[in-house]
This record gives structure tokens, C-alpha cells and sequence, in this order.
């Protein structure tokens, strides 16, 4: 029923690599939004963490300090399987308590700067995140083979190729798979949930499927816009993510589905009500929901874009990538532009997980579904 096989903005290299394979493979430094004042009722720890869940730091955090869980607040989670730095605040008064480099002998988790502030740190009070990537073992998806040099060098190049047009001009902001569920299993949840087949009375896992209903129709648009060669550039009718005015290619937006009118026109306006026309039930129940139309860049601009091929011991090349990417975007959205990546099978994670804790059943309000937007910020 679900289609997740949405189509690439740039042409298929035929090249396939492994991703992830040791969590130094996939670093993640969060940029922040501002810098701690040095004083105030907060605490921040600024955290590097190896091979360990975000909310599981957070929960830790609470223990040591002895708050409760809700006092704990970062801008987004980041990868367990993965090399991350990142800010967390936590609200405390009255405790001067200074925390050891490494408080917790069982994880792999460091402290770099403890401070205060004066204001608690909220989901998606950050810039961006910068990745440091590297992608083993690339060959030919159509071998299994190591290739002789000349095929290695060709496929190489063809890479390169659409590394230089993904550097110039960005590549298109889907969300990725994981927001999707195993075999779109959340999107299953979402259908019924939204037409009352049943009712979801865990706050969580109803922002999760709020959040993939939402993110599905975002992603369906876009494909449409790559099929009709009019991802890259502005249409009649786009509308700036912030004014409603017709602006270039990387300010066109798509819908972030709720209540009110699609503010898009003309040509934008008719495409967008042609894809969702299909999907009306899930339309109908996010508006029942509570969810206000919003809009999201279709772009997804490249900063410091930077790489560099790296020799192995087994004749096949290995590829190191660094890049920037604003908050809320996906490096797998880049790294799927020009190869087709594969994780080793590790474990099975939950996508999102908050660390507010609210009675169960309680509605989600808007605000409660964006902190789900904001989740995922370093896949």
C-alpha cells in the first residue's frame, strides 16, 4: 500500500557501500544554536558519546543529579551507533555538583564542558550538525567482486561526478526510512489510528505516527517534483518556508499536512492536491488531530562539503565524506544520491523517544509533534 521507493534526484552510480560499520565511521558534532553564559539555573554538559542512545545519557543524567527526567533537555537526539558530541542542560538551582570527565565507568561517555545558563535548552535549539562519514568496502552493486583498477577508477569518477553536483546544488530533503518504521509498519499504525480503527493512548508512540503520516505526504510531493524534473528549481505557486511569496529553488516548500488551506498556488498548488487526494484519510485524521498546515524546504542545501578516497586491505576503496547539514536534515538523504549504502544488522532501535513525561493518553498538541520533527537530527 505504501510506497518508500521514491526516486533520486541525480542519476544511479551502481556503486554500493557499508555504512556504519565501526561507530567511528559516523561521527556527528551538533552546532548550536548560542553559547552557555556561564551562569544561571541551568547546568549544560557538553557530551561525547560512543555507541549509546541520547535518551539513555538524559536518563543517566537524572539519576546522577537527582532530578527528575523532565529536567533533562537537549536539542535533538542523535545515532546510538555512531561517534556524537552534544548539549544537554539540566535544570537545577540549587545543586553546584561538578561532574567527573567520565561519571559513568559502564558507558562511553564524556564530559568536555560542564557550565550554566540561564535558559534550559529546548528541541531544536541548534544550527545544524556537522558529519565526519566513512563509507567501506564500495563496489559495483552489480558484483560482489573486488573491481579490476580501470572499472574501480570509472566507478570512482562516476561518484565524484554526482559529489560535484550534490556540493552545488544541494540534494532533495526527504525524510528518511527509520521515521518510517520496519516495512512501514508506523505507517500502518498512522492509517488506523487516524480513521479510528484504533486508539493510540501512549503519547509516544502517537507522535510517532502523527509524525510519519505527516512526513509520508511531505516525501510523496517531493518525489512528484523530482519525476517532473522540478525539484531543483521554483515552480508557479512555491511558497517560502517563511513568506508567502514565490522564491528561488532552495526556498520551494512542500506540505507539512494539518488544519487549514494549502497556501501554495497555480501549478504548486494543483500538484500538491493531486498526491494528496489518494491519501485524504490520513489528510482528514492529522487535521482532526489538531496539526496546522505548515510548510518545509524541499532543498536540502550542502555546507563544507569535503572528501576523500581511502585505500583498504582488501582492493576495494573506502570513502571518507564531511559535511554540514541544517537542523532537521538527513545524511542519509545525501549519501543515497550517490551510493547505495547498507548497515550491518545490529540491533532494532526506536526512532524517537522523549524524555517528558506526560499522564498516558493526553492528546498531542503542535508543539508535541514538532519535538517529534526534531527527534532525528543526525540520521
Amino acid at each position: 500500500m505504501w510506497n518508500f521507493d521514491w526516486p533520486k534526484a541525480y542519476p544511479e552510480t551502481n556503486a554500493h557501500g557499508i555504512l556504519k560499520l565501526t561507530p567511528e565511521d559516523f561521527q556527528v558534532d551538533e552546532i548550536p544554536l548560542m553559547s552557555p553564559k556561564g551562569e544561571g539555573e541551568h547546568i549544560y554538559l557538553h557530551i561525547k558519546k560512543r555507541e549509546v542512545n541520547t535518551h539513555w545519557v538524559a536518563r543517566l543524567l537524572s539519576e546522577e543529579f537527582g532530578v527528575k527526567e523532565h529536567d533533562v533537555s537537549y536539542a535533538g537526539q542523535k545515532d546510538r551507533y555512531a561517534v556524537t558530541t552534544q548539549w544537554f542542560s539540566i535544570y537545577a538551582p540549587k545543586i553546584e555538583r561538578v561532574l567527573e570527565a567520565r561519571p559513568f565507568p559502564e558507558e562511553d561517555i564524556e564530559i568536555l564542558v560542564q557550565t550554566r545558563h540561564t535558559k534550559k535548552l529546548r528541541r531544536g535549539d541548534l544550527i545544524g550538525n556537522r558529519f565526519n562519514i566513512v563509507l567501506r568496502n564500495i563496489k559495483s552493486s552489480e558484483t560482489s567482486d573486488s573491481l579490476p583498477a580501470t572499472d574501480a577508477a570509472s566507478l570512482q569518477k562516476t561518484i565524484e561526478h554526482n559529489l560535484q553536483q550534490i556540493k552545488l546544488n544541494g540534494v532533495p530533503n526527504y525524510f528518511g526510512l527509520q521515521r518510517f518504521g520496519r516495512g512501514g509498519g508506523n505507517m500502518d499504525q498512522a492509517l488506523a489510528m487516524l480513521t479510528g480503527q484504533r486508539r493510540e493512548k501512549n503519547r509516544q508512540k502517537k507522535g510517532i505516527y502523527l509524525s510519519a503520516a505527516r512526513s509520508y505526504i511531505f516525501n510523496q510531493v517531493l518525489a512528484a517534483r523530482i519525476e517532473q524534473g522540478l525539484w531543483g528549481q521554483a515552480m508557479a505557486g512555491d511558497i517560502d518556508v517563511s513568506a508567502n511569496e514565490t522564491q528561488d529553488a532552495n526556498k520551494a516548500t512542500a506540505p507539512m499536512w494539518g488544519r487549514g488551506r494549502l497556501n501554495s498556488h497555480t501549478e504548486t498548488l494543483a500538484l500538491e492536491q493531486a498526491i494528496s487526494e489518494p491519501l485524504q484519510d490520513l489528510c482528514n485524521g492529522m487535521e482532526h488531530a489538531g496539526l496546522n498546515q505548515e510548510r518545509r524546504e524541499i532543498v536540502s542545501s550542502i555546507e563544507n562539503m569535503q572528501w576523500q578516497w581511502l585505500e583498504n586491505s582488501d582492493s576495494s576503496a573506502d570513502l571518507n565524506i564531511s559535511f554540514a547539514l541544517a537542523s532537521g536534515h538527513y545524511a542519509t538523504s545525501v549519501l543515497q544520491e550517490f551510493m547505495q549504502v547498507e548497515e550491518p544488522e545490529r540491533y532494532e532501535e526506536t526512532p524517537f523517544v522523549y524524555n517528558q513525561s506526560k499522564p498516558e493518553g493526553e492528546l498531542e498538541s503542535e508543539k508535541q509533534i514538532k519535538e517529534t520533527h526534531n527527534q532525528e537530527e543526525s540520521k
